[in-house]
């Protein structure tokens, strides 16, 4: 399964890497707009995502490198996260 995580992470890396490169010298005319528009999507989408679980990363090492890496990689970086022990979900 990390296997999968880790694919995943690298495909999104690599699309982050062609909205970019699309900003910087547009692409084809019909790819451009789609590209954009799917760009501006996953950010929203991983946006809401940081919300989400805003206050389970306060007890976390790094927060902010997490919220970064999941406005990158979204869900991929989320199910790397280790989930909490026993006694703190039984406290929540």
């Amino acid at each position: 399964m990390k296997v999968f995580w880790g694919l995943g992470k690298v495909l999104t890396l690599m699309f982050w890497l062609v909205a970019l490169v699309n900003l910087v010298e547009p692409l084809i005319n019909p790819i451009d707009l789609l590209v954009n528009l799917a760009a501006s999507l996953l950010l929203l989408t991983h946006l809401l995502e940081v919300l989400l679980v805003h206050r389970n990363l306060k007890g976390r090492p790094h927060p902010w490198r997490d919220r970064l890496q999941i406005l990158l990689f979204g869900i991929f970086h989320l199910r790397t996260l280790s989930a909490p022990t026993a006694g703190e979900a039984r406290h929540a």
